[in-house]
């Protein structure tokens, strides 16, 4: 276990490494002048050029990385030029936002998809099956922005029952939990369509094995032969996929909080990338990366707790 952990951790360090590198020299490459997104149109020259002495962007690219790496390694996040802040200021705290979000979005997605891919599974080809399956598919197949959109139209124009928004921000008509109904909704049911059918699946091989028709032909009860043999076993393969839901959930949101003017973390990056924020980019890319990697590797341990011969 040592040693599966410090090798993950190693390759979490050259990941990082080299995504680093390869987001500042994208940023660097990227068409159109720093200084003078900063400055607006109708800087002068003479001003751009100040400004590009000032933040060193007229020295070499790689002492430019190397000296950002550094800042970043010691705590020094940069400074925002979008929002006029330090990136440590507005990271962490859309990060809070967007995780908060991402925790009730879990807590609903995962009950609700083992019972629904549960109960499939144990009946293949049953009305409740194909009823299951068909409301997985459909919450899998819609996008993001049109089921907002949709749900919006409902409970905000035509019923008057939600806000469109979630700023987080308590009113006099709507609190926060409130606003939180409708962007919780999106994530729940399209994350919950493609979960729901890995579990569906899984559920449905196991079944089949022989193990499980032998348990039932010695008479042991359904509900036993379900939840002693077939449940541990078919959640081998779905538990990966719910877990890897987290790096969705958190970095992968982008739309649902931009469509609902919520303050994630996903938001602050499509701001940051509209405005050439340099800072915002490079740190919140970093920030996804880790993210991706941590539950990729949470993956593999629930893997190996379930499964003995990954153990072994």
């Amino acid at each position: 276990m040592t040693r599966f952990i410090g090798k993950h951790l190693l390759f979490l360090g050259i990941t990082l490494f080299v995504v680093s590198l390869i987001v500042f020299l994208l940023t660097e490459f990227t068409p159109g002048d720093v200084a003078r997104k900063i400055l607006g149109a109708y800087a002068t020259e003479e001003q751009v050029a100040h400004l590009t002495r000032e933040m060193g962007l007229d020295r070499p690219v790689l002492v430019r990385y190397l000296d950002w790496l550094g800042a970043l390694l010691s705590g020094d996040l940069g400074y925002s030029t979008r929002f006029k802040v330090p990136v440590s200021e507005i990271m962490f705290d859309r990060l809070a936002n967007t995780g908060f979000l991402a925790l009730v979005s879990f807590l609903i997605i995962v009950p609700l998809s083992m019972l629904l891919g549960i109960a499939a599974g144990m009946r293949e080809g049953s009305a409740l099956d194909r009823v299951i399956l068909l409301f997985s598919t459909v919450c899998a197949s819609v996008p993001e922005f049109a089921m907002g959109v949709f749900l919006a139209s409902i409970f905000v124009v035509s019923l008057g029952w939600l806000p469109g928004a979630a700023t987080l921000q308590p009113g006099p008509n709507w609190s926060v939990a409130q606003q939180l109904v409708l962007p919780v909704a999106v994530i729940v049911l399209f994350d919950m369509g493609y979960v729901v059918a890995m579990i569906r699946a899984s559920m449905v091989e196991v079944m089949q094995r022989p193990y499980v028709r032998t348990a039932v032909l010695k008479g042991m009860s359904f509900r036993r032969v379900v939840l002693g043999h077939a449940l541990r076993n078919a959640m081998i393969n779905p538990v990966t996929v719910i877990l890897l839901q987290i790096n969705y959930l958190i970095t992968g949101v982008v739309v649902v909080e931009t469509v609902f003017a919520y303050p994630g973390f996903g938001r602050l990056m499509l701001e940051a990338a509209l405005a050439k924020d340099i800072a915002v980019v490079e740190t919140g890319a970093l920030v996804a990366v880790f993210i991706a990697v941590m539950t990729q590797i949470l993956g593999d341990l629930g893997y190996m707790l379930l499964d003995p011969r990954i153990r072994a």
